[in-house]
């Protein structure tokens, strides 16, 4: 999974766990981050920042998913976002962010020690949910990535399902990782969510994607506009993957 970071100059060197399970497991985050100051998963903010700005706006309230100690936050609040709330299942982390933001005179940022699979806020509490490279360490023991476990499905179900509790009625949630639509779709596309899936990427070389989900928007069955194909209880992944779609960001 490291394979997905960009460290810089700034941040220190990082050694990955001994197996990819090890970051479902709190206390390697905790031990990490006693020792990181910043790390930035996939690329930092500047090589997604226009397309952030196309959907977030300065009024509107944000929660990011999995601060750890990312610069996420601090880079929306300079581009005037500054109703932010971060999360993490670290206490460590919250700790440290906690510190950082305040000596940079950001006290408005709230941090919490949270965990995504069980957010404790009220319903539609946000206009925005962001998550980078959150979403995918669920994934990391997850098996056959055109089948994954059923333990695997019922998390990123668990976490998708409070996403769009949280978001209010026109809320929309961006995810930035590495996970390629055809497996990603399946899942954002369960019946019980009202949002469209738009996407596009970014990056050389290495392209990451950046997926916009659009709550209340979602399109019937079938409707070509923007690709947003909503899948049916009873289509699997193989009958999903046939169904011709393309997409483009406005």
């Amino acid at each position: 999974m490291d394979t997905g970071q960009n460290p810089d100059e700034s941040q220190q060197k990082t050694i990955p766990p001994s197996t990819a399970s090890a970051y479902l497991d709190p206390q390697y985050w905790n031990e990490r981050f006693s020792k990181e100051e910043h790390y930035e998963w996939l690329k930092d903010y500047s090589h997604f920042r226009h397309l952030i700005l196309v959907h977030a706006h300065r009024n509107c309230s944000v929660l990011e998913l999995g601060c750890g100690n990312s610069q996420l936050c601090e880079e929306l609040y300079k581009d005037g976002i500054n109703d932010i709330t971060c999360i993490d299942l670290s206490a460590v982390a919250v700790e440290k962010m906690q510190k950082r933001l305040l000596s940079k005179g950001l006290k408005e940022i709230k941090v919490l020690e949270a965990d995504m699979l069980e957010l404790p806020f009220d319903n539609e509490s946000f206009d925005a949910v962001i998550e980078k490279g959150t979403m995918d360490v669920l994934f990391v023991d997850s098996g056959d990535p055109w089948n994954p476990r059923p333990e695997t499905v019922d998390k990123v179900m668990a976490m998708l399902k409070g996403v769009h509790r949280v978001l209010k009625s026109d809320g929309i949630f961006i995810s930035i990782t590495f996970g390629q639509p055809h497996f990603r779709r399946p899942l954002f596309d369960s019946p019980e969510f009202s949002w469209s899936v738009e996407w596009t990427t970014f990056g050389d070389g290495f392209h990451y994607f950046f997926y916009v989900l659009k709550k209340g928007k979602r399109l019937s069955y079938g409707n070509p506009y923007k690709g947003a194909y909503p899948i049916r209880s009873n289509v699997g992944i193989a009958q999903y993957l046939s169904i011709p779609r393309r997409i483009s960001m406005k």
